[in-house]
């Protein structure tokens, strides 16, 4: 993968292009915290596994044209590790609707039932023997001048999603439970929306 670049509201007319032939493109947010509806997001990365890895830095006031419409496109994968947190901010601060989906959070926890550790943290650690620092997942995304440590983070969050995706999917089929995930990936956009509504808790509880 290409050094990552960094840019300002949105794309270029030039990378959007890139990423518009693409089969599928890893996807990551920033944000200044956790609640949606108090807290900026602030950066979306966005990486082809061969090609360019792009740094967005978001402003909620002028909303990007160009991501908005990758991240609806249909026929563009869009690979998260824990998706449902990043599409309730993208819907939230640029009402956009991520559309196809994958998600290695989701697929971890169905695949890797012998572990009750799903983060990606863990999950490179486990497949690529590499440590994320994430100690600066608490920091100051917020601000406009970024330093190399952070710029560094934000690119690795991408980097793994590629090869992550294609061995939690072997791990799938393999115990049988690759249909299901498939059928978990199709109820996120109603996940994301009950979030969205305040039904954050389990419905589905007595």
């Amino acid at each position: 993968m290409n050094k990552s670049i960094v840019l300002k509201k949105d794309l270029t007319e030039e990378i959007f292009n890139e990423y518009q032939s693409k089969k599928e493109l890893a996807i990551d947010c920033e944000m200044m915290g956790l609640n949606p509806y108090r807290d900026r997001l602030c950066l979306i990365q966005i990486a082809a596994e061969e090609g360019t890895c792009t740094i967005v830095q978001i402003d909620e006031q002028n909303p990007p044209t160009y991501i908005k419409t990758i991240l609806e496109s249909e026929s563009i994968e869009k690979i998260f590790h824990y998706a449902r947190s990043d599409m309730l901010f993208l819907k939230l601060r640029l009402n956009i609707n991520v559309k196809n989906i994958y998600c290695t959070k989701i697929a971890s926890k169905i695949a890797r039932t012998y572990t009750d550790k799903h983060g990606l943290k863990e999950l490179v650690k486990e497949f690529f023997g590499d440590t994320l620092d994430k100690t600066i997942t608490s920091t100051d995304w917020g601000n406009p001048n970024l330093t190399d440590e952070q710029l560094l983070y934000a690119q690795n969050d991408v980097l793994y999603l590629f090869q992550l995706k294609r061995i939690l999917n072997e791990m799938l089929k393999r115990e049988n439970r690759y249909d299901l995930f498939l059928k978990a990936l199709e109820f996120l956009p109603i996940r994301v929306e009950l979030d969205s509504r305040g039904f954050t808790e389990d419905i589905y509880t007595h």
